[in-house]
């Protein structure tokens, strides 16, 4: 049986892999859409935003796991293989902070509620861009395909 952190862990890290799932099955050209009319985030610029609030939070609370990670600008654009090795990174630093969090090695602050409700936080909050993007694609004619729609709900397998 795994340990209440172990389960935390790979929760965690579920929910990085749907978000690298999705940006590979997201074509180069709906990357680049949005439904904003007043220069709202494109998908790639709301994956961008979900690394940066990652690193806002580090910065708060673990500034030293926040120091070596990238933070993009709001007009950024970055390709595939570069927000993906951002989200990597910034996952990772997320990862220890809840690790040392959760056994006390380094004193860290948290939300007041504990690492549970935080974790519930930031998938929460990845899952609301997700739906985003996904309505988004979906509504700009780079609709997803149904067997990749349904992979991301598959938590056993992803």
């Amino acid at each position: 049986m795994e340990t209440v952190l172990e389960q935390i862990l790979e929760a965690w890290h579920t929910n990085n892999r749907i978000n690298l799932f999705l940006i590979d099955k997201i074509s180069d050209e709906g990357m680049q859409c949005t439904l904003s009319t007043r220069g709202g985030r494109n998908v790639v610029r709301q994956f961008t935003h979900v690394h940066n609030l990652r690193v806002w939070h580090l910065e708060k609370r673990a500034e030293d796991l926040a120091e070596k990670l990238h933070k993009f600008e709001t007009q950024d654009e970055p390709d595939k293989k570069t927000l993906k090795q951002h989200l990597e990174s910034s996952a990772q630093a997320i990862e220890t902070y809840f690790r040392q969090v959760a056994e006390g090695e380094v004193k860290r602050s948290c939300f007041k509620k504990g690492v549970i409700p935080y974790l519930g936080y930031f998938i929460s909050h990845e899952s609301h861009h997700r739906g985003s993007i996904l309505l988004t694609l979906k509504q700009s004619g780079h609709k997803l395909s149904q067997a990749d729609s349904y992979a991301i709900w598959n938590w056993d397998r992803i």
